[in-house]
């Protein structure tokens, strides 16, 4: 069947009809402000997989890009399979995994060895290639590395879900959130192969495939999920997003996705559609970022550096990590230095309001008060 892919600018082919949900859950990752404290994954592990069976299932990780991968090659591997992914302006011209299945198949996927799952720290603060003795940086970075925090993409045409053969995959139609039905599941792992950001997980224990749930219980409540919640660098959003067609200026996901858009989906050309979205690293070669982020990053990039002079772009960037609740909208009240930007829920009432920019307090080195040094300034 045909169904449109907004990401690609174009129709493309998948197993199911086209049908959107009532609003999708999404997240936002500012990887520029990523530390790798993996404080995220401590939390999603601690919420989700802490039981026997779970052991090497990380339904939250984070890589340091270009060396780091869970599981080893998750990316590069199908990149090589599928070949050229030539982009005509912003219209994906090559093929998605859909489209580059072998005959038999109709996904183009790989499943993992065991052990491609124990290196979860493979890589890491590796930086693309070796600093030699008296390199400095002259401008552009020589060297380079950033990193990429990873969950569940919550696909609009998941991959998982065309695949299993037990329809044990579902998308839920309130909140686009993708599920697997436990009872259904008979561990063919068909799933796994499929998946070419390589979230699904196999129990030996059960038998059965595991995955991120986005929290939905707490998201039915009105919060954020776990990784969200506990992130120290406030580097993350969730909320809903509304219609490509019909974007909303007050919606968060809205104004960053497709308003202001500079925040871009991961590998948009394997043609899931995935509605977890990044603001691409200001510090990386063109080429890597392309590849990774479509034909849009070199842009998102720009307006990210040229938010010190967009106050809209700034608070919102601001009110990440400021709230546990779900921000379904929101507003940027003043200019740059004394503005505001406040969030509110799905009622319209304020949830959290912070400056734009926050005041600085400088404390000079003597105390005449007190008539001592203050050996600390903090």
């Amino acid at each position: 069947m045909k169904v449109f892919n907004w990401q690609l600018n174009r129709k493309m082919d998948y197993k199911y009809p086209e049908k959107r949900p009532k609003r999708q859950a999404a997240y936002i990752f500012d990887t520029n402000k990523c530390i790798a404290c993996q404080t995220c994954t401590l939390a999603c592990k601690n919420a989700w997989t802490s039981g026997k069976g779970q052991e090497y299932m990380f339904w939250n990780n984070v890589e340091t890009k270009p060396w780091g991968f869970y599981p080893l090659a998750w990316d590069v591997n199908l990149l090589d399979k599928l070949g050229s992914q030539k982009w005509n302006g912003s219209t994906y011209a090559g093929k998605t995994v859909f489209e580059a299945a072998p005959e038999g198949e109709e996904i183009l996927g790989w499943r993992p060895e065991l052990e491609d799952y124990s290196y979860p720290n493979v890589g890491e603060d590796e930086v693309s290639k070796q600093i030699n003795q008296g390199d400095h940086i002259t401008g552009t970075h020589m060297s380079w590395m950033f990193y990429l925090p990873r969950i569940c993409n919550h696909c609009t045409y998941p991959a998982c879900l065309a695949a299993c053969p037990r329809k044990a995959i579902y998308k839920r139609d309130e909140d686009g959130i993708v599920l697997v039905d436990q009872s259904r599941c008979q561990g063919h792992q068909e799933c796994v192969r499929a998946c070419p950001y390589k979230k699904t997980f196999f129990r030996e224990t059960t038998t059965r495939t595991e995955k991120c749930i986005a929290c939905y219980p707490a998201v039915e409540q009105g919060y954020q999920p776990q990784c969200v919640q506990n992130c120290i660098g406030k580097i993350r959003l969730f909320s809903f997003k509304g219609s490509p067609t019909a974007p909303k200026a007050d919606n968060p996901i809205d104004y960053l996705v497709h308003i202001k858009k500079i925040a871009l989906p991961l590998y948009p050309q394997y043609g899931l559609e995935p509605n977890v979205y990044y603001i691409p690293p200001i510090h990386v070669p063109e080429t890597f970022l392309k590849q990774m982020f479509g034909p849009g990053a070199m842009a998102a990039v720009e307006a990210y550096r040229n938010a010190k002079n967009d106050p809209t772009l700034s608070g919102l960037l601001t009110l990440f990590g400021c709230t546990d609740r779900i921000v379904h909208s929101f507003k940027v009240q003043g200019d740059i230095k004394s503005g505001t930007c406040s969030g509110y829920d799905e009622h319209g009432k304020e949830l959290v309001s912070v400056p734009i920019t926050e005041p600085i307090t400088v404390r000079k080195p003597y105390d005449p008060q007190r008539k001592v040094f203050r050996l600390s300034v903090t």
